[in-house]
């Protein structure tokens, strides 16, 4: 509240604004409004501000004055005239007349009713009553019938058909001319009076009668009262004395209209005036001005034109344009959609599962998710499976299906594959439907996933079996005997024994009809396996070899003497020593591009293999890198500290950190990985699969009862849907065996 009263006629938009529930926009209807009536007589007056209610009124009422100017105020006469023009005309002087007595009211009125030229209502007559020689009615009325006028004036700055000014009714009377009662009762209507009775009541016929709240008040007429043209009285026969509010909002007051006509509804073939040239001056806009002009349009329209706006632009954007396409570019659409989106635009309609259905389109969808795998199991039984009539989806839901089952999907018992005793199982491989694990008590045993029997027990070697290799029907062992063996995994014949090392064969890779081996005589060897020839020797590592790899062109080998080497079989020649590492080198991978290496001084070092030079040295983790994966130049580490690790080699960033509460107890033995899923396990006896690209723990899909007491997984192998585990121990708490788990959707016999 305000320390001193505000003059509601004086005061700013500063004096109305800190006013106890007034605000600024309140304000600003005030001194609009002001501006509008040309002042106020009363503090009542405020309620007819729009927006002003009689409790915000009452509230400030104590610090409110009211100054009246001297001179009376009077409405400047409005024709069709602009907003503009209508506040300049009331911001004039007024001009002072003195109000008609009540006498002359009657007489006036008595006069107009014995013309027999049309008839007056007692509305159209009592409209002139009280009002100066300008057309200005008394000063009390003046401001409540601005809320009738202010709607009138349009934004293009003329008024609204129907709008009552003083000179649609005709010549004003003064009061010299009605100075005698008895002069106006007997004079005889002249033709001015008649053109001025046929104007008021074409006037009335273009008024709309308003329903709204009436006050009326006495303004020296006696009982007689001046109401604005835009209202009718409010008579005692309209409502009986029941009456209510809620029975008055009822009430319906029918609008009169001269001679019986109505006026016009706007159509295309009536539309409102000054309609074109409004579209016109919209289509020279730029778009911005076009939105700013709908944005502003909207904010002005009532609940009923926006919900027409709604029902006109709704179906402009709900018509079936892939239907109304050729079905090349109706395709070319779709494929931009995620494999998810195309399963629900197929239940739209019949047309669009045909669509969604296209071979050619989910082939391609089969291949941005690096689906590879062929229909071996039969198309035609997929097709009947799955309900659709593509192969490549059938394939694209079957390999869905399976990255379900192996998220979420409750476990199946695993098959339990025992043979080994309780030796230690010390390499793994999976191809297939064949599984083949060597172990240090010499042999080496070919398994059926499928079925889960020992299919061949391959024995020869004099020594444990420390390293292998296979492809198709091709497996190469090597051992602490200084021999490599090729056997035919079908027969499980032994087709050749590769001498020449002179200690244990410690690792080997094999591509194609070639194989690399490493030995701790630390030398490498290059076999052709078909004849058993050894091919090429090379050396230049002055400790054991680790860890090779070869792509057909180059051999990568990893030693105990901290070195890298990168070797061209062909000439027998070291390209490229790469030195950096402060420790033993136990880990290789290589995609032809990059090598990368792993060692004991905790490191990851990243290689260029035509320059020789170092890229990125991965930091984190903290003891022994014994295990590394490397896809598309996605690198996952497994380590000692019991950390993996994921990486970019083109930037050297890690990715994630697969750790937390679900982490691996104890260091970690063996990963694989493909696009979606890192499986992991550990010598804490657990296999745990995680999210690759967020990192997180998925569940663990084998847990040891004897983890953590001597229970180890000592490997692991994966296909896209069987996941074989070697487990046991070193202390006899573990039984040495293999663990297969199926994640697939049906049951497959060999």
């Amino acid at each position: 509240m305000a320390s001193k009263k505000v003059d509601i006629n004086t005061a700013n938009l500063q004096d109305f604004a800190q006013l106890s529930g007034i605000g600024v926009r309140k304000a600003q209807a005030i001194i609009k409004y002001r501006k509008a009536v040309g002042g106020f007589t009363s503090i009542s007056d405020l309620s007819e501000v729009p927006g002003l209610g009689y409790g915000i009124i009452e509230q400030s009422r104590l610090c409110l004055e009211c100054t009246v100017a001297s001179k009376s105020r009077h409405r400047a006469a409005r024709g069709r005239k602009s907003r503009s023009d209508v506040e300049t005309a009331e911001s004039e002087v007024p001009i002072e007349s003195p109000q008609p007595s009540t006498s002359t009211c009657r007489s006036l009125r008595s006069r107009l009713i014995e013309t027999p030229s049309t008839s007056v209502s007692d509305d159209s007559l009592t409209s002139n009553q009280g009002k100066t020689e300008g057309g200005t009615p008394p000063e009390g009325v003046r401001a409540r019938e601005e809320d009738n006028v202010e709607g009138e004036v349009e934004e293009d700055g003329e008024e609204e058909e129907g709008h009552w000014s003083p000179e649609d009714n005709g010549p004003q009377v003064s009061d010299d001319e009605v100075s005698s009662p008895t002069e106006i009762d007997s004079a005889p209507p002249s033709p001015q009076d008649h053109r001025r009775i046929q104007r008021v009541n074409t006037q009335r016929s273009r008024i709309p009668i308003l329903v709204g709240k009436m006050k009326r008040k006495s303004y020296g007429c006696g009982e007689e009262v001046w109401k604005p043209p835009f209202k009718r009285p409010c008579r005692a026969d309209d409502f009986d004395s029941q009456s209510t509010f809620g029975n008055l909002k009822k009430t319906t007051i029918i609008p009169s209209y001269a001679g019986g006509h109505r006026p016009r509804i706007p159509s295309k073939e009536n539309p409102p005036p000054r309609l074109m040239e409004w579209l016109q001056t919209f289509q020279r806009w730029s778009n911005a001005e076009r939105l700013m002009a709908v944005d502003e349009l909207i904010q002005i329209c009532e609940p009923t034109q926006v919900r027409h706006m709604m029902q006109v632009i709704e179906p402009q954007f709900q018509r079936d344009f892939i239907s109304l396409l050729p079905k090349e570019l109706a395709l070319y659409v779709l494929s931009f959609l995620e494999p998810k989106s195309l399963l629900k635009a197929a239940q739209t309609c019949r047309y669009w599962r045909v669509l969604a259905e296209d071979n050619l389109l989910w082939r391609e969808k089969c291949k941005e998710e690096g689906i590879t795998e062929t229909l071996v199991y039969g198309s035609n039984r997929l097709r009947r499976r799955t309900g659709c009539r593509s192969p490549w989806k059938a394939l694209y839901m079957r390999q869905h299906q399976i990255e379900q089952n192996w998220r979420a999907a409750e476990l199946r018992s695993p098959k339990l594959l025992r043979g080994h005793d309780d030796h230690v199982i010390t390499c793994l491989e999976f191809c297939g439907s064949r599984v083949v694990s060597g172990s240090d008590d010499n042999t080496l045993k070919v398994w059926s996933v499928i079925t889960g029997k020992c299919l061949r027990t391959l024995v020869g070697h004099t020594g444990g079996v420390w390293s292998s290799q296979m492809e198709d029907n091709i497996i190469i062992s090597g051992s602490t005997d200084r021999t490599l063996k090729v056997w035919n995994a079908e027969s499980g014949q032994c087709i050749n024994t590769l001498y020449g090392h002179t200690s244990t064969v410690r690792c080997m890779h094999l591509h194609k009809n070639i194989v690399v081996s490493g030995s701790r005589d630390a030398t490498l060897r290059v076999w052709d396996i078909h004849s058993g020839v050894c091919k090429h020797v090379l050396m230049g590592h002055v400790a054991a070899v680790r860890c090779v790899q070869y792509d057909g062109k180059r051999v990568v080998s990893g030693a105990y003497d901290y070195m890298v080497k990168v070797w061209d079989p062909e000439t027998e020649t070291c390209i490229h020593t790469l030195q950096g590492h402060t420790n033993r080198v136990y880990s290789l991978q290589f995609d032809g591009v990059h090598i990368v290496s792993g060692s004991l001084d905790t490191s990851i070092r990243v290689w260029d293999v035509e320059s020789g030079n170092c890229l990125h040295t991965l930091i984190g983790h903290q003891s022994l890198t014994s295990g590394l994966e490397l896809k598309d130049n996605i690198l996952v580490s497994g380590n000692a500290d019991s950390t993996v690790k994921v990486w970019d080699i083109t930037t050297g960033q890690c990715l994630q950190t697969l750790q937390g509460p679900n982490k691996h107890q104890s260091a970690v033995t063996c990963l694989q990985f493909n696009k979606k899923f890192v499986i992991t396990s550990s010598d804490d006896g657990t296999v745990k699969i995680w999210d690759l690209k967020s990192g997180d723990f998925l569940r663990n899909l084998v847990s040891l009862d004897s983890g953590g007491s001597g229970g180890v997984v000592w490997r692991v192998r994966c296909s896209n849907t069987k996941l074989v585990c070697a487990v046991g121990s070193r202390n006899g708490t573990e039984e040495t065996k293999l663990l297969v788990l199926d994640f697939d959707v049906e049951d497959k016999k060999t």
